[in-house]
């Protein structure tokens, strides 16, 4: 439907909820079929993720989160590569035009585009009968021949990771009232910790270039630790020993293991961390550590890389193998 200007309603959506997301001038106020972004003489990272209703969010979680869930999935790519953020474009897939929904998702996505420097350049909504579905397309710059690679990874590296591993889908438990849920009946900030873990990612984009800097190869950790390891290995041609105990666990995360309510196979093989996972020579540790500190990125390192061809191997706090019945999670 279209009124007497020519305008769909799809034009009145856009303008009203996204047109103020589009700061950037190539994105010419979204009245173009295209956008324009400037390289400014650097390389442009490209990368997309999609997520979906009931695969990647719950259907009632609010639509804040999944704003920035969205978006933030692919600005913790970008950050994997070394690459700062230059803008992304949306595919918004919905079942219907709610207010109610649309006015807290689009605030939500404009805080985070400010807050990371990644404007809105164009995109396209649609109507579906089935699961809402937000797909979108980030791009970042590096300096030319840049960006990092899953491959490159060398025996004696150390193997790094940001943050806190396994509390993403210990928070996923808590919404779906598991084990985790139980345990935390009594603590409903642990919970929600988990919970927010889960559901608002954290990428780290302020360690990109530290990251561009200092590793042989990098990924964001977003299928789980183990599977997500196993695949930067078998690409590098190399394998890896990790020390299971330190891997770095939020409190929360600590205090389920260490009652015996999840295994570390629900840590280390969960999804949906969004942490950099990164392999780093021994002669550039330090400089990655301050580099580190300088960003208020907490990093640990849980092991090394070794040669061979096997998947990784985790150990024990007494040097035994773990088993693992499966190394990530599938989103499919």
């Amino acid at each position: 439907m279209t009124d007497q200007h020519g305008y769909s309603a799809e034009d009145a959506l856009i303008a009203r909820y996204f047109k103020p997301l589009a700061t950037d001038p190539g994105a010419f106020d979204l009245g173009d079929d295209a956008a324009i972004l400037k390289s400014h003489g650097d390389d442009i990272v490209a990368t997309t993720d999609a997520i979906v209703e009931g695969v990647h969010f719950l259907p009632d979680d609010p639509p804040d989160t999944i704003a920035r869930k969205a978006l933030r999935v692919n600005l913790s790519d970008l950050a994997a590569k070394g690459a700062t953020p230059a803008g992304f474009v949306l595919t918004l897939a919905l079942r219907a035009v709610e207010e109610a929904w649309l006015e807290p998702f689009a605030h939500a996505l404009g805080r985070d585009a400010i807050q990371f420097g990644c404007p809105l350049l164009g995109g396209d909504t649609v109507s579906t009968p089935g699961p809402l579905m937000i797909s979108i397309t980030a791009f970042g710059r590096v300096p030319p021949g840049r960006m990092l690679h899953r491959t490159g990874a060398t025996a004696g590296d150390i193997v790094v990771v940001t943050g806190t591993i396994g509390d993403a889908a210990l928070g996923l438990e808590v919404l779906k009232g598991g084990a985790a849920a139980a345990a935390f009946a009594d603590d409903a900030a642990a919970g929600q910790m988990l919970v927010g873990r889960y559901r608002t990612p954290q990428p780290r984009t302020a360690l990109a270039e530290a990251v561009r800097d200092h590793a042989h190869a990098a990924m964001d950790v977003s299928d789980g630790l183990a599977g997500d390891l196993a695949k930067l290995c078998k690409i590098s041609g190399v394998s890896a020993v990790i020390e299971a105990g330190s891997i770095p666990l939020s409190a929360a995360a600590a205090t389920l293991l260490s009652r015996g309510v999840v295994g570390i196979e629900a840590i280390v093989s969960g999804g949906d961390d969004y942490e950099i996972l990164c392999a780093i020579p021994p002669a550039a540790f330090e400089a990655f550590r301050q580099a580190a500190r300088t960003a208020g990125v907490e990093i640990s390192a849980i092991g090394k890389v070794v040669a061979g061809s096997s998947a990784p191997c985790f150990l024990d706090n007494r040097g035994d193998r773990i088993r693992l019945p499966r190394l990530s999670y599938s989103h499919l």
